[in-house]
C-alpha cells in the first residue's frame, strides 16, 4: 500500500493523524477489504475475539472475512481447535489452542491481582489445596460455577462461596466446554482445565516480545499504553524498548509516541472504508487507550446506557451509530444524518450480515431507534 507523507514530529518522528490511524488500524483488523483466510487463521492473526456472549465472534468475523459461515467457527469449537477462556483484560475470548495455552500464563499476573480483589471473602483458604480440589472436580466431568461453588463452599463453609469460584477461575486455567459457544446450539457455561479439554501439559507462557509484535500486527501502530490497555499487563515499556531496534517510531497528533512493524499496511488516510457491523465488545473498540482512532470523542459514551451495550456500526471506519436486532428486525440507528449512498451501502452490509448469520429466516432492515429499547440478543 502507498505511503502518506508525514510531517515531523515535536520528537522529530513521522506524525500519523487520525485517519492515516484509523485506516492503518483497519488494515490490520481485516476490516478495511475483508480477508480470505479462513476463521482459524483470523483468530490466531487477531490474538483472539472477544467472546463474553456467544454471537460476537461470530459476528466479528462475518464482517472480516470473505467466504465466512458461522458451521465454520462452531465446527473449530466442536473439534478443540478453537477454545473459549479468561484471557486478556480478564475477559472471556475465544483462542486457537496453542494461544489458549500460552497467552492465558502469560495474564496470570492479572488474574493474581483479581483474586487479590476478594481476598477478604478467601480468609482461612489455601489457594493451593483451592486449585487441587478444583482442578480434580472439574476434569472429573465438566462443571457449572454453581456446581463449583457449591464443592468449595462444602470444603470452606466460612468462605464467601463467590470468592471461592472466582479464586478457581483465576488459578486455573477454566476453558468453557462445547456445546457453549457454538451457533444456534449453545448452551449454559461448564468449565474444565484447558490442560484437559485439549489434552495437551501444561505449556509456558508466550514471550512478552512476542505478544508485542503480534499485537502491532493485528492492532498498531500503537503505544506502550495502548498494548496495556489490550493485554491488561503492565510494566511493558521495558519490552518496547527492547524491540525498539526492530520496530518503526511515530508520533500521534498528540505527541505520543507510537511503535509499529517496519512491513505492516498503513495505508493512505483517503482510503475508503465500506460500513462494517461490529458485536458489542469488539476489540476493535477496546485495545487502545486513546481511541479517537475509531471512535470520535463525541460519540465516546453512544454504545452503551446503563448496563445495556449496544453493537457499534462503523461507517468510513469510524464510529457513526449502533445497530441491534430486535423482534425479527435489524434495526440501525445512526447518529447523524447519512448520505443516500451512504445508508444505501448500510443496508447492502446489513443484508449480507443477515443472510450469512440468518440464513432461511425472515428479517427486516430498518432505520430506527436502539437506544431507548431493551431487547434480549
Amino acid at each position: 500500500m502507498t505511503q502518506t507523507k508525514r510531517t515531523a514530529g515535536p520528537a522529530g518522528g513521522p506524525v500519523l493523524g487520525t485517519r492515516a490511524l484509523n485506516r492503518a488500524t483497519l488494515a490490520r483488523q481485516l476490516l478495511l477489504t475483508r480477508s480470505p483466510m479462513s476463521a482459524k487463521e483470523a483468530v490466531e492473526h487477531l490474538v483472539g475475539l472477544q467472546a463474553q456472549e456467544v454471537k460476537p465472534p461470530y459476528h466479528a468475523l462475518t464482517a472480516r472475512l470473505e467466504n465466512f459461515r458461522p458451521e465454520e467457527l462452531s465446527g473449530l469449537l466442536e473439534r478443540r481447535e478453537a477454545v473459549r477462556i479468561v484471557t486478556l483484560r480478564s475477559t472471556i475470548h475465544l483462542h486457537t489452542p496453542d494461544d489458549c495455552m500460552t497467552l492465558r500464563p502469560l495474564v496470570q499476573p492479572v488474574r493474581d491481582r483479581e483474586i487479590g480483589i476478594f481476598r477478604k471473602g478467601l480468609t482461612g483458604v489455601d489457594l493451593e489445596r483451592l486449585a487441587a480440589l478444583a482442578r480434580a472436580f472439574v476434569e472429573e466431568e465438566p462443571r457449572t460455577m454453581k456446581q463449583l461453588r457449591e464443592m468449595l463452599n462444602a470444603e470452606w463453609p466460612d468462605a464467601d462461596p463467590q470468592a471461592l469460584a472466582i479464586a478457581a477461575r483465576c488459578t486455573l486455567p477454566l476453558v468453557q466446554v462445547t456445546p457453549r459457544g457454538m451457533w444456534g446450539r449453545s448452551a449454559q457455561v461448564a468449565l474444565t482445565t484447558a490442560e484437559h479439554w485439549l489434552d495437551r501439559p501444561t505449556e509456558p507462557a508466550a514471550p512478552p516480545d512476542t505478544v508485542v509484535l503480534r499485537y502491532l500486527a493485528a492492532f498498531g501502530p500503537a503505544s506502550v499504553k495502548d498494548m496495556q490497555t489490550w493485554s491488561g499487563l503492565t510494566r511493558m515499556r521495558p519490552v518496547f524498548e527492547r524491540l525498539r531496534p526492530r520496530l518503526l517510531t511515530f508520533r500521534d497528533e498528540n505527541g505520543v509516541e507510537l511503535f509499529d512493524l517496519p512491513g505492516a499496511p498503513r495505508p493512505e488516510p483517503d482510503t475508503p472504508a465500506p460500513p462494517r457491523f461490529l458485536p458489542e465488545f469488539d476489540n476493535l473498540m477496546l485495545s487502545h487507550a486513546d481511541r479517537t482512532r475509531v471512535i470520535p470523542p463525541a460519540d465516546r459514551r453512544s454504545t452503551w446506557q446503563a448496563n445495556t451495550f449496544y453493537c457499534p456500526l462503523l461507517v468510513d471506519g469510524f464510529l457513526a451509530g449502533v445497530w441491534r436486532i430486535i423482534d425479527r428486525s435489524l434495526v440501525i440507528e445512526p447518529f447523524r444524518e447519512l448520505p443516500k449512498a451512504v445508508r444505501e451501502e448500510v443496508l447492502e452490509e446489513g443484508a449480507r450480515m443477515l443472510d450469512i448469520l440468518y440464513q432461511g429466516s425472515s428479517y427486516d432492515i430498518r432505520f430506527g431507534t436502539v437506544r431507548a429499547q431493551v431487547a434480549p440478543r
